[in-house]
């Protein structure tokens, strides 16, 4: 019974996805039989997110919010999104942040977390991330939290300091709304504005097509794949790295450092 119940949902969210858009309906019918969503959801993305630009989601101006976020789970309507914000995590947003990170840590490849953290260790984080001048952003779909991105160092050691790592989260209630790809077009854009040079895209499993073709989108490209670094709902799991360069990338030294002699 419960099979047929999931595939019951499968069709009216196919349904659903369809209807969104039908002056592409032919394309992204065959896209269908070219994806897995099972492997999209992996980063709570769906095949909008990777194959439409992400510089066609529209931003609205940030409204003011006088308590926390409210779940998506306790909307409805969410098909009629008017308004989607990309803007600086608060602290009020981080028990949902916590709620989408949950769901993936429990349920996904695209992290090797295997036990949700608690909402104080995932403050901490935040905190950790703001200390070092790094963005913590979420979307901020009608007063709602639908997914986040930050940036970490990606390595301790000095030398790496103009390297980092981005994360992309978003809410398993609000795929299929690009939501994924404006988190990270507007993660590189603050990166970009600060001294880092690199970014590194850290993808747990390497058939998650749905998270490499996102930053493949936006200028990363493929630098290799650990195999079977990870073992996590009973199989073992690749990870994908991929670079993209941040501003003038390896064009010339970093901001007041003089080019050593050759």
């Amino acid at each position: 019974m419960s099979g047929v119940k999931s595939i019951g949902r499968t069709l009216v969210e196919l349904g659903r996805y369809l209807a969104a858009s039908p002056r592409s309906r032919t394309r992204r019918w065959q896209a269908l039989h070219e994806l897995d969503d099972r492997l999209l959801a992996d980063v709570g993305l769906s095949r909008s997110d990777v194959e439409i630009s992400p510089w066609s989601l529209q931003h609205a101006p940030t409204r003011r919010r006088s308590t926390g976020m409210r779940s998506l789970d306790e909307r409805e309507g969410m098909r009629d999104i008017k308004h989607t914000v990309i803007r600086d995590a608060t602290e009020l947003d981080m028990a949902e942040v916590q709620r989408i990170y949950a769901h993936h840590v429990l349920n996904g490849l695209a992290t090797f977390e295997e036990v949700p953290p608690t909402l104080d260790a995932m403050l901490g984080r935040r905190e950790a991330v703001l200390a070092a001048g790094l963005p913590y952003l979420v979307a901020d779909v009608d007063g709602c939290v639908a997914g986040y991105s930050y940036a970490t160092s990606y390595r301790p050691r000095p030398a790496y300091r103009h390297t980092i790592e981005d994360s992309v989260y978003v809410s398993e209630a609000l795929r299929g709304r690009r939501i994924g790809a404006a988190l990270l077009q507007a993660l590189i854009e603050r990166a970009e504005a600060g001294p880092w040079r690199q970014m590194i895209a850290v993808i747990g499993n390497s058939g998650n097509v749905g998270s490499i073709a996102l930053h493949r989108g936006v200028g990363f490209e493929m630098v290799g794949t650990l195999r079977s670094v990870g073992f996590k709902l009973g199989q073992w799991v690749d990870t994908v790295l991929m670079q993209r360069s941040l501003g003038r990338g390896d064009g010339a030294p970093p901001s007041g450092i003089t080019e050593a002699p050759r």
